[in-house]
C-alpha cells in the first residue's frame, strides 16, 4: 500500500509541490494577475501609460530583490526573506482590492515586485538545496512549471470572479483570499532544521563563478527579460486590439499559462539530451516567431498559436536559464540565480517603458514587438557565438 504524507518536509514531491504553490503566490498574485485583469482596468480605471509605469516599477523592485538575494548567504535568512515575500505577495493583492489611489498602487506594485523576487529567486534556491534527488536540475523543471500555473490558476480564479458578476476590484479580493488559503503549505514545507549544521553554512561570493560564458549567459537572459515582459504585461490587450479579435485576449492569456505548465518538463528533458545552450537557442527563436505573429496577421488561430509559442517558451526558458545557472554555481545556486534574475529584471524594467512610448507614438503595438523580437534574436545569436568561440558543451 502506497503511503502519502503531504506534510513530510523532506519528501522531494512535497518540496516540489510547495515550490509550485510558492510561485503561484509570489509570481501569480504579485505579477501575472495584473496582466489578467489589465484589460478590465484599462476600461474602467487605468491609462495605458500608467499601466506601463506600474509594470516597470514592479519589475524594478523585482530587480532590486534579485540583486539583494545574491547577498543572502545564511539559509535561515533565506527562509526568513522567502516567507516575508509570501506574506507581502498576498498583502499587496489585498491592497489592490480595496483602493484605487494611484500612489498606493505605485507603492503596492513596488512591494509586490520585491515579494516576487523573494519567492522566485530565494524560494527556488531553497527548493534546490532541499531536494535529495541526484539530478536536481531535471527536477527543477517540475518546480518551474509553477510559473505556468502562476498564470493559469489566477486567470481561472479571475474568470470565476467575473462569472459571479463582480467588479475587477472584487476579483482582486478573490485572488487575495485564495492566496491566504494556500500560503500555509510552502511556509511549512520550505523550512530547514536549525540544528542541521550543513544548512547553516554560509558561502562567500566567489568571483570565479562569473566566467566569460556565464557573463554571456547573463546578457542573453537580459534579452529574454525583454522578450518576456511585453507580452507578459500587454498580451491580452495586444490581441484585443487586433481587428476582429476583441474579447479573445483573455482566452489567449489562459492558453499561455496552460502551455507553460508542461513546457518546463519538456524543455528540461530535451536539454538533458541535446544540451542546455542548444535548446535555449531553439526556444528563443520560437519565441521570436510568437512575438511577431500579431504584427502581420489578425487570424484568430495564428494568434492563439502565438500565445502557445510564448507560454511554451518563456516559462521553459526561465527553467533552462535558472537551472543551468544553478548547475554552473554548484554550492552557490542563489548567487548565479540572483545575478541572472537581476539581468532579467533590467530587461523587464526597460521594455514596458519603450512599449508605451512606441505604442502611443504609432497607435499600435507593432513597433514595440519588432524591437522586442530583435532583442531576443540578439540573445540567441550571442549564445550561438559562445558555442563556437568558447567551445561550450553545456
Amino acid at each position: 500500500m502506497i503511503s502519502i504524507n503531504l506534510f513530510d518536509k523532506n519528501k522531494d514531491s512535497n518540496i516540489l509541490l510547495a515550490g509550485i504553490i510558492a510561485l503561484i503566490i509570489g509570481v501569480g498574485l504579485a505579477r501575472f494577475a495584473f496582466t489578467s485583469l489589465l484589460p478590465y482596468m484599462l476600461i474602467e480605471h487605468l491609462s495605458l501609460t500608467f499601466a506601463g509605469v506600474l509594470a516597470s516599477i514592479n519589475f524594478a523592485a523585482y530587480l532590486s530583490g534579485s540583486i539583494f538575494a545574491v547577498f543572502i548567504k545564511d539559509i535561515q535568512k533565506k527562509v526568513f526573506y522567502f516567507r516575508t515575500g509570501l506574506f507581502l505577495a498576498v498583502f499587496t493583492t489585498y491592497v489592490l482590492a480595496f483602493t484605487t489611489n494611484e500612489y498606493v498602487w505605485l507603492i503596492s506594485r513596488m512591494v509586490a515586485g520585491f515579494a516576487a523576487a523573494m519567492c522566485l529567486v530565494v524560494g527556488s534556491a531553497i527548493v534546490m538545496s532541499k531536494l535529495k534527488i541526484k539530478d536536481k536540475t531535471k527536477s527543477m523543471g517540475i518546480h518551474f512549471s509553477g510559473i505556468g500555473f502562476s498564470i493559469f490558476i489566477p486567470d481561472l480564479i479571475m474568470r470565476f470572479a467575473f462569472y459571479n458578476d463582480v467588479s475587477w476590484m472584487q476579483a482582486w479580493l478573490y485572488l487575495a483570499v485564495f492566496g491566504s488559503f494556500i500560503i500555509f503549505y510552502p511556509l511549512y514545507i520550505l523550512d530547514v532544521d536549525k540544528n542541521n549544521k550543513a544548512d547553516l553554512k554560509t558561502h562567500k561570493l566567489d568571483k570565479s563563478l562569473f566566467s566569460p560564458f556565464v557573463l554571456i549567459l547573463i546578457i542573453a537572459y537580459f534579452t529574454e527579460g525583454v522578450g518576456f515582459v511585453i507580452q507578459a504585461t500587454f498580451l491580452p490587450d495586444i490581441i484585443n486590439s487586433l481587428e476582429g479579435l476583441d474579447g479573445y485576449g483573455g482566452l489567449t492569456w489562459l492558453i499561455v499559462g496552460f502551455s507553460g505548465i508542461f513546457s518546463c518538463v519538456i524543455w528540461m528533458r530535451l536539454a538533458s539530451i541535446y544540451g542546455y545552450v542548444n535548446i535555449i537557442i531553439i526556444s528563443m527563436l520560437l519565441q521570436t516567431l510568437g512575438v511577431l505573429i500579431p504584427t502581420f496577421t489578425n487570424n484568430l488561430y495564428l494568434n492563439i498559436f502565438s500565445g502557445i509559442l510564448y507560454g511554451g517558451t518563456f516559462v521553459g526558458l526561465v527553467a533552462l536559464f535558472m537551472s543551468l545557472g544553478g548547475r554552473l554555481a554548484n554550492d552557490h545556486p542563489v548567487i548565479l540565480m540572483g545575478a541572472l534574475s537581476a539581468a532579467y529584471g533590467i530587461g523587464q524594467v526597460i521594455a514596458p517603458l519603450y512599449a508605451v512610448v512606441l505604442t502611443d507614438w504609432s497607435g499600435s503595438y507593432d513597433y514595440s514587438l519588432y524591437l522586442t523580437a530583435s532583442i531576443i534574436l540578439f540573445g540567441a545569436f550571442i549564445l550561438l557565438g559562445s558555442k563556437k568561440i568558447l567551445k561550450i558543451n553545456y
